[in-house]
This record gives structure tokens, sequence and C-alpha cells, in this order.
């Protein structure tokens, strides 16, 4: 397994997509900075920190507890970008490509937690 979570595919999509929602939600409407924009991107950032959190971890548990916590801030980040999309501050064309890209990232969280509980049955 991975040493650093930087090491981590998973952790380098998801913080890559950060930085990509942070660059666009720079252009929501300025009364959107403290609602819809803030949460974007607390859920985004939730993503990144959850997964290096639970690399952080020593016992099986432990790291998928975080795992389904970075996993759900996925779900809370696409609906976020959803109701974006809905007000129109973002185009469809990114908006697919985040939300394709979070599934993707859904997915990767999903296979860590089936090796990590492979792990742990082989013990």
């Amino acid at each position: 397994m991975a040493q650093s979570f930087r090491d981590l595919r998973i952790w380098q999509d998801a913080y890559s997509l950060l930085l990509k929602v942070y660059s666009l939600s720079k252009d929501f409407p300025r009364h959107e900075s403290y609602i819809l924009e803030s949460q974007l991107k607390k859920a985004a950032l939730s993503i990144v920190a959850n997964i290096a959190e639970s690399q952080g971890r020593y016992g099986y548990q432990d790291k998928i507890q975080f795992l389904i916590v970075a996993r759900g801030s996925v779900e809370e980040t696409r609906s976020h970008l959803s109701v974006a999309l809905g007000l129109g501050y973002i185009e469809k064309k990114p908006f697919q490509l985040l939300d394709d890209s979070y599934q993707n990232v859904a997915k990767g969280i999903n296979s860590l937690v089936s090796y990590i509980r492979r792990q742990k049955n082989q013990q």
C-alpha cells in the first residue's frame, strides 16, 4: 500500500478536482460566496482530507470509516455541482466533466475500501 496519502492515485485525482472546483467557483455570483460556493468547496475539500486521514489511521475499520465519509462527500459535491448547473452558474460541459470525474473518484474509493477489507480478511 502507498506510504503517503499523496502516493494514492485516488487522492491525486480528488486533489486535482478540488483545484478545478475552486477555480470554477470563483465565477459564482458574489451572493453565493457564503452559501453554495462555500458548501461546494467544503465538500470537495472533505474528500481529499478524509482520504488523507484514512491513510494515517492504523486500524482497518478506522481507515474504512474515513473513506466512507469521503465517498459521502463525493456525493455531496456532485449535488452542489448539480445545483450550480441548475442555477446557471456553470455550463453543462464543465459540469459533466466534473461529475464524471467525481463518479470515478467514488469508484476508486470503493476499490480502496474493498482492498482494505481483503487485507483485513487475510490476517
